[in-house]
């Protein structure tokens, strides 16, 4: 059973994702929120184990709110599922800790299967998006196999330390592999290494 937080300023649209959620045996809609802060104190209260964000909402966004659980509750998935289908909304989910992104107008099967994606590890994007980000560029080539590596990693939204880990290399090499990988790419700034990770890394879905 998957608990899920939905957050939403419109409570048409929860109530509908409510209705078809619950309508599977495997979820279970805990708690819902208009708000980030709504949000944060829903999950203090109900403890999900993933989060159903939109964007666009007053005050603190979905992106920024994304953020914050990152911080204040790692252990909690969160996915987006937004109207906005431009690859820059993309990545700065993904930089805020976002475990996929769902566009609102994809088929209704889409929302369950990236939710169980999520909460079996993998990323999830609607299938529009996918397409965007798997297009491939001749400049990857030009990457070793472990500089590819650790772009796939930095396209997850990980750190240095944190793809250190999962490679078992030195924080150190990390930060020389993504040296090298904005050399070679002619990559200028941190935001530009990162947008380029989400757009062109290969994903595993």
């Amino acid at each position: 059973m998957t608990r899920i937080l939905l957050v939403d300023d419109h409570p048409l649209v929860r109530d509908g994702l409510r209705a078809r959620l619950e309508a599977m045996a495997q979820f279970e809609v805990v708690g819902e929120a208009g708000s980030a802060a709504e949000a944060l104190e829903a999950a203090r209260q109900h403890n999900p184990d993933l989060v159903l964000m939109d964007i666009n909402m007053r005050g603190t966004n979905g992106i920024e709110a994304t953020a914050l659980f990152k911080q204040q509750f790692p252990q909690i998935a969160v996915l987006i599922l937004s109207m906005h289908d431009k690859l820059e909304y993309v990545t700065q989910a993904i930089q805020a800790g976002a475990r996929g992104y769902v566009l609102k107008d994809a088929p209704g099967k889409d929302i369950v299967i990236a939710i169980e994606t999520v909460m079996a590890g993998g990323i999830y994007y609607s299938a529009n998006l996918a397409q965007q980000l798997a297009k491939p560029m001749s400049q990857d080539n030009q990457l070793t196999t472990r500089e590819a590596e650790v772009l796939r990693h930095l396209a997850n939204g990980e750190s240095n330390k944190h793809i250190a880990r999962e490679l078992d290399l030195s924080v150190r090499t990390v930060e020389t592999h993504r040296l090298n990988i904005k050399r070679k790419l002619g990559i200028e700034g941190q935001a530009e290494l990162i947008k380029f990770a989400v757009q062109h890394a290969q994903f595993d879905k």
